[in-house]
């Protein structure tokens, strides 16, 4: 299995229009992080977790060009907002997409998008199908995919687990029935936004202390924002087996 870093960063994107903090104006590479996503790349499918304003410029920079199916985590603009260039994988693939996500964020998803769904779509609307999935397991094209409940502030949205590689992104809280489906991981990506108190996202101390309780063998770190700092300095306080995940990343899992 292949895991690549399309973004790593918060919704405002690291470095934030007009910001002229230290983060923002470093010419270290990992200090350029575009909206959260990865692609997970498995014998049985090519998944895309999430599809933020950034997909574009994602997919050509890894020259990517196939996806068989997309995971939505929740409605927010960052997660949903390159919906629409998908119909570049329509026309050159000849197929259309599935699209998984909650009730609600399907709902979401035909409010933000109308022209995508319906009995009349104009000629070279993107072509979706949603697939509206619950906290129960699901497969595609053989693969299984468990959905990680967690509690953005007060919004409970999707995790996912695909073999033992777990994507948890805008937690802050995960209930205790979901720890279970959390045990013997090889690779958990997780959420910390930066080092002060977020309502809706976890702290860099508070996505330490997660990846102790749940002891993947490797942990990262994403949705990163600038005010973070500079990850050249947090990079170093991290412990053992845990790392910043950086765009463009490649993990190559057993």
């Amino acid at each position: 299995m292949k895991i690549i870093c399309l973004g790593s960063g918060t919704s405002q994107g690291v470095p934030v229009i007009g910001c002229p903090c230290a983060v923002c104006t470093s010419n270290d590479k990992r200090d350029k992080r575009l909206r959260s996503a990865v692609y997970v790349q498995t014998e049985e499918a090519k998944i895309l977790i999430d599809i933020g304003p950034d997909f574009r410029q994602q997919f050509l920079h890894n020259e990517l060009d196939d996806v068989d199916a997309v995971l939505i985590t929740h409605e927010h603009n960052d997660h949903i907002a390159g919906l629409d260039d998908i119909r570049s994988i329509n026309f050159a693939q000849r197929k259309s997409i599935p699209v998984y996500a909650s009730q609600r964020v399907a709902n979401c998803l035909k409010a933000y998008y109308p022209y995508m769904f319906g009995d009349d779509l104009y000629p070279g609307a993107p072509r979706v199908s949603i697939h509206v999935i619950d906290d129960s397991p699901f497969s595609i094209n053989g693969l299984s995919i468990r959905p990680i409940k967690v509690r953005h502030g007060l919004l409970d949205i999707y995790g996912y687990r695909i073999k033992d590689f777990a994507y948890l992104t805008d937690a802050k809280s995960i209930p205790e029935d979901q720890y279970p489906h959390l045990q013997g991981l090889d690779t958990l990506i997780i959420n910390a936004l930066r080092k002060k108190e977020h309502h809706s996202h976890f702290t860099l101390e508070e996505a330490l202390r997660e990846i102790k309780k749940i002891q993947p063998r490797q942990a990262y770190l994403s949705h990163i924002s600038h005010l973070m700092g500079l990850t050249a300095e947090w990079a170093q306080l991290l412990p053992e087996a845990v790392l910043p995940f950086n765009d463009n990343m490649v993990l190559d899992l057993i």
